[in-house]
């Protein structure tokens, strides 16, 4: 049985942090470079959507300059995506928005994550809703994607990956920011979807984590669920998909086992929170 769905894509543009990310939001030209990649790659991929029964919830600096606020105001008359200005977004403000921009309340409330710089796959939004069903609230993963760095791609399996979605019924709404996306099954069950790659994440010098991870792969099967999106990319060679292969996956593979090793010895002796002030006293003093 069809379920009837509201669904909502939720971008985090310069909304203020106070975490690590805020000292590289303070860097001079990090909001041009991001309205740059937010044109090239997380507005095309959305207007390409086969499904077009969602709605794109943008937030943003209640101070952002007046070239930012028009450029934005050119999509909402395209009727894209919908704009909040906040200074912050609790738990109560991020509903009410997000009520306010759809206007109406069907079954369940189905919202995904979209970072600024990302893209997703032309069919994202169809098949994130063919996995929506009633019950409990739950979390969804599209497990399969692409990651670009330079004029290459590398094809990525992440289970609990940033493009998260929660699926949950509107008498106890629940959202894909109500913790970090790879913390999402701590707190709810959740469906793991494999098959094509679903998402693109754009490797850049203003990345705050984000890596090249996955192997190294050839563009010509994802042309057309990235529309414009992979022109960029090279055509790899038999010896570099071979180098790849034999080096510099292994080394990569090394490398995120350390980070992921760290990563769990820092969760068990500091927790969520504890992390985010570790990140934010290292960021205030590498920027100062």
């Amino acid at each position: 049985m069809m379920v009837e769905l509201d669904h909502v894509i939720l971008t985090r543009f310069n909304l203020p942090s106070i975490g690590a990310e805020s000292y590289i939001r303070a860097q001079e030209g990090w909001l041009k470079n991001r309205w740059e990649l937010f044109q090239r790659y997380c507005v095309p991929s959305v207007r390409a959507q086969v499904e077009k029964n969602f709605v794109w919830l943008v937030f943003l600096d209640p101070e952002s300059p007046r070239w930012l606020v028009d450029g934005m105001a050119s999509f909402e008359r395209e009727s894209l995506l919908v704009t909040s200005y906040r200074t912050g977004v609790d738990r109560d403000e991020l509903l009410k928005d997000i009520t306010t921009a759809l206007g109406t309340r069907r079954e369940r409330l189905v919202t995904t994550n979209l970072d600024n710089d990302d893209g997703i796959a032309s069919d994202f939004v169809s098949r994130i809703q063919a996995t929506v069903h009633d019950g409990p609230t739950r979390a969804i993963y599209l497990t399969n994607g692409l990651i670009k760095g330079g004029d290459s791609i590398y094809f990525r399996h992440d289970r609990h990956n940033a493009f998260c979605t929660v699926s949950a019924p509107w008498n106890a709404p629940r959202t894909c920011w109500a913790t970090w996306h790879n913390l999402l099954t701590t707190e709810m069950p959740a469906d793991e979807v494999g098959g094509d790659p679903a998402w693109l994440q754009v490797i850049h010098g203003t990345n705050v984590s984000n890596k090249i991870r996955g192997r190294l792969a050839s563009s010509k099967s994802y042309q057309d669920s990235f529309p414009g999106l992979l022109e960029e990319v090279s055509e790899p060679t038999t010896s570099q998909l071979l180098k790849d292969r034999l080096l510099d996956r292994p080394m990569r593979f090394i490398r995120d086992a350390g980070r992921r090793s760290i990563k769990r010895i820092a969760m068990f002796v500091l927790g969520k929170d504890g992390i985010d002030k570790a990140k934010h006293w290292l960021a205030s003093r590498l920027h100062s």
